[in-house]
């Protein structure tokens, strides 16, 4: 950091297991993606070609290779392992990362409806050789998933070699563990995380408003995806308890105590004039 600052929450560091952040690249240019990586690669730990945009994408190698020698794994996201499976393209898919050089993998079937049974499997087999991250929840928002479910659904999945389930968000942040109108899912995530350890889960969180909602509940260093590009900074300024959204968290209480005290007794002044 660049000066010194009393009371800041302790940052877990690269490589790490917790307090990851997954920058969603819907399309940068290389141009973007240096600059990116100038700004705000040190605060990055894995980055995901959303949907099926590395199919289109200019210069993806070199995207990869950017990424890569700054010290973040790339992956392509799990909708596009999705658009191979339906064509029966799975050992196609595998070729394909191969011949990017990646060794992060997702399996999800947010789009389409697998066996859960064939995507453990699939999971299993890919762990193998390759780093998995598998996607629990359903993009369509007529499909309820109950947390029953999502329990079981999570817990096989790690358990057939996962390293990381991600919960379902979207890009839009609407569907899986939030409502339409973007708020949590706060039954439903109080019941995963009594049965799922916080730390084998990534929480696709892309509005503000919940990345706040997450780390209030569960620290600086919750695991955190579908973030933009321009947002890094800003989420691990939220992190850092260095925004108004979480000014008092990692404060003591003390301190938090007095200067909010000090803040009503000057509203109570303004309203008295």
């Amino acid at each position: 950091m660049n000066f010194k600052l009393s009371h800041i929450p302790e940052r877990t560091l690269k490589p790490r297991n917790s307090g990851m952040t997954m920058m969603m690249d819907k399309g940068l240019s290389l141009r973007e993606v240096e600059d990116f990586i100038s700004a705000s690669g040190h605060l990055t730990d894995v980055v995901k070609f959303g949907f099926g945009t590395s199919y289109v994408a200019n210069n993806l190698q070199d995207k990869i290779n950017l990424y890569k020698e700054a010290g973040i794994r790339p992956y392509f996201g799990g909708t596009l392992f999705e658009a191979f499976y339906a064509r029966g393209m799975v050992k196609e898919y595998l070729q394909t990362i191969d011949k990017f050089g990646l060794d992060l993998a997702e399996i999800s079937d947010g789009s389409i409806i697998i066996n859960h049974d064939e995507k453990c499997e699939l999971i299993h087999s890919m762990a193998k050789d390759r780093t998995v991250l598998s996607e629990v929840g359903s993009k369509d928002s007529g499909i309820i998933v109950t947390p029953a479910k999502w329990i079981r659904m999570m817990s096989t999945e790690l358990e057939a070699g996962s390293w990381k389930v991600i919960a379902e968000g979207r890009e839009s942040g609407n569907v899986g563990v939030f409502r339409p109108n973007g708020s949590a899912h706060t039954l439903l995530i109080n019941r995963i995380i009594a049965k799922v350890n916080p730390e084998d889960i990534l929480w696709e969180a892309p509005q503000k408003n919940q990345q706040v909602w997450f780390i209030k509940l569960f620290g600086a260093n919750v695991n955190l995806g579908n973030i933009a590009h321009n947002e890094m900074i800003p989420l691990e300024c939220l992190r850092l308890g260095l925004r108004g959204d979480t000014f008092f968290d990692f404060m003591p209480e003390d301190y938090a105590a007095r200067l909010k005290q000090v803040n009503d007794d000057e509203e109570i002044e303004v309203g008295e004039e």
